[in-house]
């Protein structure tokens, strides 16, 4: 039956991560309920989750796509209409930004030219690693410095800038460039954790203390466009989140603008 599920899920153009996720989340509630799927009901899935908090410790976050995996399989393609289960509220960390001299040094200890325009791309564009693998040469507008990332999350085009700097060094890159993904490997696009290793591997060498991942160079060119005065609007729109209260979090670890704000003794 779990065919059903993934049917549905790609009619709803849900990417393929969440595809996967959701048929391995349904999966392991059925081998944990031992019941047909049309007899499922919502004590099973309190159930379910409460043996995921008890005894597997599972992070609230994961708590939430489980949730989401199962009530989105027996509601939508069974019409249960399940409703009522709770699950503990995601506590919200700020993220982990690099300073830009940090920035500087990991680019600078990029283990290859190929690695450091990947790094370099990750932090000029705000893109994330998934959008950077899949990105095309076709989908660059070198000339307006920008770049098209298709069918990002949500399944939305979205322009994104590119720098005055990386513009030249791509044109170079792209001379003698054969390949429809602007960075191909073995089987034609990267994979998310080759990027992944590149970027861990260039921090090391950098000898940054803070745990660097492509994510991070993402946080990082929020958080230092927002130091720069850029509207935070105009950031929401370049990172493609859907809420201005998922941008806001960079407000909250951006220094700069810290730094601006005078103090009430200042002013007496």
């Amino acid at each position: 039956m779990l065919e059903k599920l993934e049917t549905e899920l790609r009619l709803r153009g849900y990417s393929f991560e969440t595809v996967k996720a959701y048929l391995r989340f349904n999966k392991d509630f059925l081998l944990f309920i031992r019941k047909p799927e049309p007899e499922v009901g919502v004590d099973d899935v309190k159930a379910y989750l409460g043996h995921l908090i008890l005894d597997r410790k599972l992070s609230p976050r994961t708590l939430n796509l489980t949730r989401a995996a199962l009530l989105f399989y027996y509601n939508a393609v069974f019409h249960k209409g399940i409703t009522g289960v709770l699950t503990p509220k995601i506590s919200r960390k700020l993220p982990v930004v690099l300073t830009k001299e940090e920035v500087h040094r990991i680019i600078d200890n990029a283990g290859s030219s190929k690695s450091r325009l990947m790094i370099q791309m990750l932090y000029a564009s705000g893109i994330r690693v998934s959008e950077l693998v899949s990105m095309k040469v076709d989908d660059l507008e070198l000339d307006q410095k920008t770049a098209w990332v298709r069918s990002g999350k949500g399944s939305k085009d979205r322009l994104v800038i590119l720098s005055e700097k990386l513009v030249i060094e791509l044109r170079k890159y792209l001379e003698s460039y054969d390949s429809e993904y602007l960075f191909s490997g073995r089987q034609g696009s990267l994979t998310t954790r080759n990027v992944q290793q590149i970027v861990g591997l260039a921090a090391k060498n950098a000898k940054i203390k803070k745990i660097v991942t492509p994510h991070t160079l993402r946080h990082s060119f929020a958080t230092h466009l927002l130091d720069n005065g850029t509207d935070i609007r105009l950031i929401q729109e370049l990172l493609g989140h859907a809420d201005l209260s998922t941008t806001q979090i960079y407000t909250h670890v951006s220094d700069e603008a810290k730094r601006k704000v005078k103090s009430p003794l200042d002013i007496i």
